[in-house]
């Protein structure tokens, strides 16, 4: 495995902790100041907290989720040079709460028992096909007090969230990234 970097961790338990990540082409990880404003936006504590990334590459939004005291952390990957490396940093910080999950990250989703997650994060690679599915499997899994972060190259419109049964609770646009928090619509 040749080096692929590291990320940050940039709050709580771990807050300032190096992760390493796989050397891969494509594999963005969400940047310090989009992660920083997520956290803002759903507040630093996720004490009991329920969440999934079902895209996980480098495993950073999950590792921060669980540094901030989530309950439990699914991370799942297609990739097994990224699940090899998410294995060894969970490891390394002695994260009980993360478990890794090799398979497809739509249907890794799909078998999420109903209103169980508070936070499910998706940042499927840009030319992902499957947005509106994975919208649609994220809903049926997400409590109604709970919440979607959305990752992609473009910005959806509160209309179209709403028609997908989310609305648009907070957009940030960061370069290339365009960070969406949803919420499901009543």
């Amino acid at each position: 495995m040749k080096p692929g970097g590291e990320v940050r961790i940039i709050g709580g338990l771990w807050k300032r902790s190096k992760l390493p990540v796989a050397n891969l082409p494509g594999l963005r990880p969400t940047p310090d100041r989009v992660r920083e404003t997520l956290f803002n936006w759903l507040g630093q504590n996720l004490t009991g907290w329920h969440c999934i990334d079902p895209f996980a590459g480098t495993g950073v939004l999950g590792f921060e989720a669980a540094s901030r005291g989530a309950e439990s952390v699914l991370l799942g990957e297609s990739s097994s040079l990224c699940i090899e490396v998410m294995q060894k940093n969970k490891e390394r910080l002695k994260a009980a709460c993360i478990r890794l999950q090799r398979g497809d990250g739509l249907s890794m989703l799909r078998q999420q028992a109903a209103n169980s997650l508070d936070l499910v994060f998706l940042d499927p690679p840009y030319d992902f096909p499957h947005y509106d599915s994975a919208l649609q499997s994220a809903r049926a899994g997400v409590k109604t007090s709970g919440f979607v972060y959305l990752e992609s190259a473009k910005a959806w419109s509160p209309e179209t969230m709403l028609t997908a049964g989310w609305n648009l609770h907070r957009h940030l646009k960061a370069g290339a990234v365009h960070a969406h928090l949803l919420q499901p619509a009543a």
